[in-house]
Protein backbone atom coordinates (compact mmCIF):
# COMPACT_ATOMS: atom_id res chain seq x y z
CA UNK A 1 0.00 0.00 0.00
CA UNK A 2 0.85 3.54 -1.14
CA UNK A 3 1.60 5.91 2.01
CA UNK A 4 -0.92 9.25 1.42
CA UNK A 5 0.05 12.64 1.31
CA UNK A 6 -1.62 14.11 4.91
CA UNK A 7 -2.68 17.24 5.93
CA UNK A 8 -4.38 18.60 9.35
CA UNK A 9 -6.76 20.71 10.76
CA UNK A 10 -5.94 22.94 14.02
CA UNK A 11 -8.00 24.96 15.58
CA UNK A 12 -7.04 28.62 17.34
CA UNK A 13 -6.22 28.35 20.98
CA UNK A 14 -8.52 30.72 22.94
CA UNK A 15 -6.06 30.72 26.38
CA UNK A 16 -2.40 29.44 27.49
CA UNK A 17 -4.04 26.15 27.90
CA UNK A 18 -5.08 26.19 24.22
CA UNK A 19 -1.90 26.93 22.50
CA UNK A 20 0.01 24.93 24.71
CA UNK A 21 -2.14 22.03 23.66
CA UNK A 22 -1.42 23.66 19.96
CA UNK A 23 2.41 23.81 20.00
CA UNK A 24 2.19 20.28 20.81
CA UNK A 25 -0.03 19.11 18.71
CA UNK A 26 1.96 20.76 15.82
CA UNK A 27 5.06 19.35 17.17
CA UNK A 28 4.07 15.54 17.35
CA UNK A 29 2.51 15.86 13.41
CA UNK A 30 4.56 18.44 11.55
CA UNK A 31 7.32 15.50 10.93
CA UNK A 32 4.69 13.68 9.18
CA UNK A 33 5.67 16.56 6.56
CA UNK A 34 1.98 17.53 5.87
CA UNK A 35 1.33 19.13 2.12
CA UNK A 36 -0.39 21.86 4.23
CA UNK A 37 -2.26 22.49 7.88
CA UNK A 38 -5.39 24.43 8.41
CA UNK A 39 -6.45 26.79 11.04
CA UNK A 40 -10.60 27.16 11.28
CA UNK A 41 -12.42 29.91 12.55
CA UNK A 42 -15.19 29.28 14.31
CA UNK A 43 -18.99 29.65 14.25
CA UNK A 44 -20.32 33.54 13.13
CA UNK A 45 -16.50 33.96 13.06
CA UNK A 46 -15.93 34.34 16.36
CA UNK A 47 -12.14 33.04 16.54
CA UNK A 48 -11.77 35.65 13.39
CA UNK A 49 -8.36 37.69 15.40
CA UNK A 50 -7.31 34.23 17.11
CA UNK A 51 -7.28 32.53 13.59
CA UNK A 52 -4.98 35.30 12.15
CA UNK A 53 -2.80 35.18 14.71
CA UNK A 54 -2.47 31.61 14.76
CA UNK A 55 -1.74 31.14 11.34
CA UNK A 56 1.03 34.01 10.64
CA UNK A 57 2.65 32.49 13.94
CA UNK A 58 2.59 28.84 12.84
CA UNK A 59 3.54 30.24 9.07
CA UNK A 60 6.62 32.22 11.08
CA UNK A 61 7.47 29.91 13.15
CA UNK A 62 7.60 26.55 11.30
CA UNK A 63 8.05 27.09 7.56
CA UNK A 64 4.76 24.95 7.54
CA UNK A 65 2.36 25.29 4.44
CA UNK A 66 -0.62 27.08 5.94
CA UNK A 67 -3.93 27.29 4.60
CA UNK A 68 -6.22 29.79 6.21
CA UNK A 69 -9.80 29.40 6.88
CA UNK A 70 -11.84 32.28 5.37
CA UNK A 71 -15.51 32.73 6.06
CA UNK A 72 -18.59 35.27 4.60
CA UNK A 73 -20.06 35.74 8.46
CA UNK A 74 -20.20 39.33 9.38
CA UNK A 75 -18.29 40.68 7.23
CA UNK A 76 -17.65 43.68 4.16
CA UNK A 77 -16.34 42.53 0.90
CA UNK A 78 -13.42 44.59 1.57
CA UNK A 79 -13.08 43.58 5.18
CA UNK A 80 -13.10 39.57 3.65
CA UNK A 81 -10.36 40.63 1.11
CA UNK A 82 -8.23 42.50 3.46
CA UNK A 83 -7.68 39.79 5.89
CA UNK A 84 -7.00 37.39 2.67
CA UNK A 85 -4.33 40.35 1.20
CA UNK A 86 -2.96 40.34 4.35
CA UNK A 87 -2.19 36.58 4.31
CA UNK A 88 -0.73 37.01 1.07
CA UNK A 89 1.79 39.76 2.24
CA UNK A 90 2.96 37.42 5.11
CA UNK A 91 3.70 34.04 2.63
CA UNK A 92 0.44 32.74 3.54
CA UNK A 93 -1.45 31.15 -0.17
CA UNK A 94 -3.61 29.26 0.95
CA UNK A 95 -6.93 29.59 1.71
CA UNK A 96 -9.66 27.29 2.48
CA UNK A 97 -12.79 29.42 1.57
CA UNK A 98 -16.40 28.79 3.07
CA UNK A 99 -19.90 30.66 3.67
CA UNK A 100 -19.35 30.29 7.64
CA UNK A 101 -21.75 28.99 10.08
CA UNK A 102 -24.20 31.71 11.71
CA UNK A 103 -23.43 33.06 14.79
CA UNK A 104 -25.03 30.75 18.06
CA UNK A 105 -28.33 31.32 18.86
CA UNK A 106 -29.05 32.85 14.81
CA UNK A 107 -30.69 30.12 13.33
CA UNK A 108 -29.44 30.68 9.86
CA UNK A 109 -26.76 32.69 8.18
CA UNK A 110 -27.73 35.56 6.75
CA UNK A 111 -25.56 37.98 4.68
CA UNK A 112 -23.75 41.09 5.41
CA UNK A 113 -25.31 43.58 3.63
CA UNK A 114 -21.97 44.56 2.33
CA UNK A 115 -20.63 41.24 2.24
CA UNK A 116 -20.43 37.99 0.08
CA UNK A 117 -24.05 36.26 0.26
CA UNK A 118 -22.45 33.28 -0.25
CA UNK A 119 -19.03 30.62 -0.48
CA UNK A 120 -19.50 30.85 -4.46
CA UNK A 121 -18.45 35.28 -4.37
CA UNK A 122 -15.98 34.69 -2.12
CA UNK A 123 -14.28 32.09 -4.55
CA UNK A 124 -14.64 34.14 -7.36
CA UNK A 125 -13.22 37.05 -5.51
CA UNK A 126 -10.31 35.28 -3.99
CA UNK A 127 -9.90 33.82 -7.08
CA UNK A 128 -9.70 36.87 -9.61
CA UNK A 129 -6.85 38.29 -7.27
CA UNK A 130 -4.41 35.25 -8.56
CA UNK A 131 -2.65 35.03 -5.35
CA UNK A 132 -4.17 31.80 -3.44
CA UNK A 133 -4.92 27.87 -3.52
CA UNK A 134 -8.62 27.72 -2.53
CA UNK A 135 -9.88 24.96 -1.19
CA UNK A 136 -13.62 24.03 -0.42
CA UNK A 137 -15.72 22.51 1.33
CA UNK A 138 -17.63 19.29 0.29
CA UNK A 139 -20.28 16.88 2.26
CA UNK A 140 -20.66 13.28 1.39
CA UNK A 141 -23.79 12.88 4.09
CA UNK A 142 -26.19 15.63 2.94
CA UNK A 143 -26.03 18.93 4.22
CA UNK A 144 -28.36 20.03 6.81
CA UNK A 145 -29.40 23.10 4.30
CA UNK A 146 -29.32 21.33 0.78
CA UNK A 147 -32.70 19.93 -0.65
CA UNK A 148 -31.04 16.75 -1.27
CA UNK A 149 -27.61 15.12 -2.52
CA UNK A 150 -27.65 16.09 -5.35
CA UNK A 151 -28.04 19.75 -4.53
CA UNK A 152 -24.55 19.53 -2.68
CA UNK A 153 -22.77 18.26 -5.48
CA UNK A 154 -24.68 20.52 -7.96
CA UNK A 155 -22.93 23.75 -4.80
CA UNK A 156 -19.47 22.02 -5.28
CA UNK A 157 -19.34 21.91 -9.32
CA UNK A 158 -20.20 25.73 -9.05
CA UNK A 159 -17.60 26.62 -6.20
CA UNK A 160 -15.07 24.57 -8.38
CA UNK A 161 -16.00 26.16 -11.20
CA UNK A 162 -15.37 29.48 -9.61
CA UNK A 163 -11.94 28.92 -9.24
CA UNK A 164 -11.61 26.55 -6.07
CA UNK A 165 -8.74 24.27 -6.91
CA UNK A 166 -9.26 21.02 -4.49
CA UNK A 167 -12.70 19.92 -1.84
CA UNK A 168 -12.37 18.70 1.40
CA UNK A 169 -14.95 16.47 2.78
CA UNK A 170 -16.64 16.79 6.32
CA UNK A 171 -15.88 13.68 8.37
CA UNK A 172 -17.89 10.63 7.80
CA UNK A 173 -17.78 7.36 9.74
CA UNK A 174 -18.14 4.83 6.40
CA UNK A 175 -16.50 4.20 3.59
CA UNK A 176 -19.10 3.91 1.01
CA UNK A 177 -20.22 7.17 2.17
CA UNK A 178 -17.16 9.07 0.62
CA UNK A 179 -17.22 6.15 -2.25
CA UNK A 180 -20.78 7.45 -3.16
CA UNK A 181 -19.92 10.70 -3.37
CA UNK A 182 -16.75 10.46 -5.42
CA UNK A 183 -18.83 8.05 -8.07
CA UNK A 184 -21.55 11.28 -8.03
CA UNK A 185 -18.92 13.72 -8.54
CA UNK A 186 -17.42 12.07 -11.16
CA UNK A 187 -21.05 11.90 -12.77
CA UNK A 188 -21.18 15.61 -12.64
CA UNK A 189 -18.12 16.58 -14.20
CA UNK A 190 -16.30 17.21 -11.42
CA UNK A 191 -12.15 16.42 -12.28
CA UNK A 192 -10.79 18.58 -9.30
CA UNK A 193 -9.46 16.19 -6.47
CA UNK A 194 -12.20 15.62 -3.37
CA UNK A 195 -9.91 14.67 -0.29
CA UNK A 196 -11.42 12.88 2.65
CA UNK A 197 -11.94 14.62 5.44
CA UNK A 198 -11.05 11.96 8.44
CA UNK A 199 -11.78 12.60 12.55
CA UNK A 200 -9.87 10.13 14.29
CA UNK A 201 -12.72 9.54 17.58
CA UNK A 202 -10.87 10.81 20.45
CA UNK A 203 -13.78 10.94 22.03
CA UNK A 204 -17.13 9.00 21.20
CA UNK A 205 -19.74 11.26 22.52
CA UNK A 206 -17.93 14.43 21.67
CA UNK A 207 -17.79 13.80 18.05
CA UNK A 208 -21.31 12.39 17.65
CA UNK A 209 -22.46 15.28 19.61
CA UNK A 210 -20.54 17.38 16.37
CA UNK A 211 -21.59 14.96 13.52
CA UNK A 212 -25.16 15.60 14.55
CA UNK A 213 -24.81 19.75 14.22
CA UNK A 214 -23.06 18.93 10.72
CA UNK A 215 -25.34 16.14 8.93
CA UNK A 216 -23.17 13.23 9.15
CA UNK A 217 -24.49 10.31 9.53
CA UNK A 218 -24.03 8.05 12.25
CA UNK A 219 -24.32 4.12 12.25
CA UNK A 220 -25.59 2.59 14.91
CA UNK A 221 -22.71 0.20 15.05
CA UNK A 222 -20.78 3.15 16.01
CA UNK A 223 -22.95 3.53 19.32
CA UNK A 224 -22.58 -0.08 20.24
CA UNK A 225 -19.01 -0.85 19.25
CA UNK A 226 -18.12 2.83 21.84
CA UNK A 227 -20.56 1.24 24.05
CA UNK A 228 -18.41 -1.87 24.66
CA UNK A 229 -15.03 -0.27 24.34
CA UNK A 230 -15.77 2.38 27.07
CA UNK A 231 -16.48 -0.82 29.68
CA UNK A 232 -12.90 -2.28 28.55
CA UNK A 233 -11.13 0.79 28.94
CA UNK A 234 -10.32 0.05 25.02
CA UNK A 235 -11.62 3.60 23.36
CA UNK A 236 -8.38 4.96 22.08
CA UNK A 237 -7.47 1.20 20.97
CA UNK A 238 -11.14 0.59 19.04
CA UNK A 239 -11.08 4.52 17.45
CA UNK A 240 -7.03 3.75 15.82
CA UNK A 241 -8.49 0.32 14.65
CA UNK A 242 -11.26 1.91 13.13
CA UNK A 243 -9.77 4.96 11.73
CA UNK A 244 -6.81 3.16 10.33
CA UNK A 245 -9.16 0.39 8.58
CA UNK A 246 -11.40 3.24 6.81
CA UNK A 247 -8.19 5.01 5.89
CA UNK A 248 -7.03 1.73 4.11
CA UNK A 249 -10.15 0.89 2.44
CA UNK A 250 -9.54 4.77 1.07
CA UNK A 251 -6.16 3.88 -0.27
CA UNK A 252 -7.34 0.54 -2.03
CA UNK A 253 -9.85 2.68 -3.70
CA UNK A 254 -7.55 5.06 -5.37
CA UNK A 255 -7.54 8.09 -2.47
CA UNK A 256 -3.74 9.28 -2.09
CA UNK A 257 -4.81 12.36 -0.10
CA UNK A 258 -6.46 12.34 3.25
CA UNK A 259 -7.24 15.30 5.55
CA UNK A 260 -7.46 15.07 9.17
CA UNK A 261 -9.07 16.59 11.55
CA UNK A 262 -7.06 16.63 14.60
CA UNK A 263 -9.20 18.45 17.29
CA UNK A 264 -5.89 19.56 18.48
CA UNK A 265 -5.16 16.21 19.57
CA UNK A 266 -2.31 14.90 18.01
CA UNK A 267 -1.88 11.24 19.13
CA UNK A 268 -4.62 8.78 17.31
CA UNK A 269 -3.84 11.00 13.93
CA UNK A 270 -0.08 10.75 14.42
CA UNK A 271 -0.93 6.99 15.27
CA UNK A 272 -3.22 6.08 12.27
CA UNK A 273 -0.54 8.21 10.05
CA UNK A 274 2.01 5.89 11.42
CA UNK A 275 -0.19 3.02 10.63
CA UNK A 276 -0.67 3.75 7.08
CA UNK A 277 3.08 4.10 6.43
CA UNK A 278 3.43 8.11 6.76
CA UNK A 279 6.50 7.91 8.57
CA UNK A 280 8.57 11.09 10.22
CA UNK A 281 10.48 13.27 7.24
CA UNK A 282 11.92 16.36 8.83
CA UNK A 283 12.43 17.71 12.19
CA UNK A 284 10.29 21.06 13.79
CA UNK A 285 12.71 23.45 14.89
CA UNK A 286 12.63 26.89 16.09
CA UNK A 287 9.36 26.85 17.76
CA UNK A 288 9.19 28.70 21.19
Amino acid sequence: MMAPKVSFEFFPPQNLEGSFRLWDTIHALAPLDPRFVSVTYGAGGTTRDLTRDAVRTINKATGLNVAAHLTCVDATREETLAIAESYAEAGVTEIVALRGDPPKGSGRFVPHPEGFAHSVELIEALAATGKFTIRVGAYPDVHPEAKNPQADIDWLKAKLDAGADEAITQFFFETESFLRFRDACAKAGIEKAVVPGIVPIENWKGVRNFAFRCGASVPAWLDDAFAKAERDGREDLLATALCTEMCSELIDEGVDALHFYTLNRPELTRDVCHALGVVPRVQLENVA
